[in-house]
């Protein structure tokens, strides 16, 4: 069998960026190259594996024991944020990490750093995989991709492991909040599924943030700049005055747990007009109806002082909080913290601060708790991941499709 680190390794060297400006599904063609490596490699396992013209990888591996076992499935998502480069990844091997700030040799300066990053030190000894500060890893969620896979590879190599029916799949555009717009549920087939999507090893989650993507324009009036007293609308300024109008104290930098954020994530324009571009972020859905207030409230004020039409405010749902279409379903959850232990794991049961495939899957009929992927720091020059944590989630896998067969 291929290591899982070396299989990871070579997911991560394929860039796989979305696009959230694009319009097509997926946002962008590159990422039918993992997507159509990925069916490939099915395929020549000797598993049933398609791709449709959406970018879903959709697999099946039938049961071979009897009785009556609920069809399970894996899912993880191919593409890569929009944060940072994924183009012409480079990623640095850690052996034995000793506890010690690791330079990014791509960036000289550059550190991981435990001072920075305490989370380091509890994987002393092991081997990390870390960027070289150019651009991001990818472990978000290409970690959850090579451990299926990895998984799948064992299984079909070993019949004497006892298994239900399987399904895996592999979905793009997760990063920008449509990775299952167009999936097919019914086709998928499954009774219930866990996305490979989270951070830290033990972390498991089954609530997610309410999640509304706000787009913020700022229509100004250029002058030049010697005569314009009296006449200039700096629709830079004015964005910035909007921006300050929001509470100061609810930022992501700010919060944690179950508390909530508007964040802006990023600002293009120039005196004459401008764009910014916001994520809000709620557990309590009215609280995240209130977010939302918020906003068409500070364009109001916006409007009020320069006048109608100086702010526009555009919000658009992206996923709901999955909490209420699991917990009927407890029992896989349940299952889920009895893998882990059974790994060596202990179970973190945690909401999630962001969101996964999962939270819509479980809207659209299928239950999809989350589980570790084992990745940290994700979206960015600072993302990191320990081979241990990748194995121990191939593990939690295993583990999963053996206690449905009981």
């Amino acid at each position: 069998m291929e290591s899982i680190k070396d299989r990871f390794l070579r997911y991560v060297a394929i860039d796989t960026q979305s696009n959230e400006e694009s319009e097509s599904q997926p946002s962008t063609a590159k990422q039918f190259n993992l997507l159509k490596l990925l069916c490939s490699e099915l395929q020549e396992m000797g598993v049933e594996a398609s791709l449709d013209e959406y970018g879903y990888v959709m697999a099946k591996i039938p049961a071979n024991t009897a009785g009556d076992i609920p069809a399970v499935g894996f899912i993880a998502h191919v593409d890569t944020s929009p944060d940072a480069s994924g183009e012409n990844v480079r990623p640095q091997i850690v052996p034995d990490y000793d506890g010690s700030p690791i330079a990014l040799k791509g960036m000289p300066g550059l550190f991981l750093d435990p001072a920075e990053f305490p989370e380091l030190l509890s994987h002393k000894g092991e081997t990390l995989i870390t960027t070289d500060g150019t651009t991001l890893l990818g472990a978000d969620d290409k970690a959850g991709v090579a451990e299926i896979m990895a998984a799948v590879e064992y299984i079909v190599k070993h019949p004497e492991f006892k298994h239900g029916p399987i399904r895996i799949g592999f979905t793009p555009d997760e990063e920008i909040g449509r990775g299952v717009a167009k999936f097919d549920v019914a086709r998928f087939d499954a009774a219930y599924a866990y996305t490979m999507d989270g951070g830290e090893v033990g972390e498991l989650e089954f609530e997610n943030f309410n999640a509304a993507a706000a787009t913020v324009r700022i229509q100004g009036r250029n002058v030049h700049p010697g005569y314009a007293k009296g006449k200039m609308k700096n629709a830079i300024l004015i964005g910035m005055e909007f921006n300050a109008l929001l509470p100061a104290d609810q930022k992501p930098e700010l919060t944690e747990g179950y508390e909530g954020f508007y964040h802006l994530i990023s600002y293009k324009g120039t005196v004459e007009e401008c764009t910014f571009s916001y994520i809000l972020r709620e557990h309590d859905l009215e609280k995240h109806e209130h977010q939302k207030e918020v906003m068409r409230q500070c364009a109001d004020k916006i409007n009020a002082k320069y006048g109608e039409g100086t702010a526009t405010v555009e919000i658009r749902h992206q996923y709901y909080n999955m909490r209420k279409q699991v917990e009927p379903h407890y029992r896989i959850v349940e299952i889920a913290m009895k893998a882990m232990e059974k790994a060596g794991v202990k179970p973190k049961v945690q909401p999630i601060r962001g969101g996964t495939d999962g939270a819509n899957l479980s809207f659209m009929g299928l239950p999809c708790p989350n589980i570790f992927a084992g990745g940290l720091n994700f979206h960015g020059k600072m993302e990191w991941v320990p081979v241990e944590s990748m194995q121990k989630a191939y593990n939690v896998i295993l583990n999963i499709i053996g206690l449905y067969v009981g």
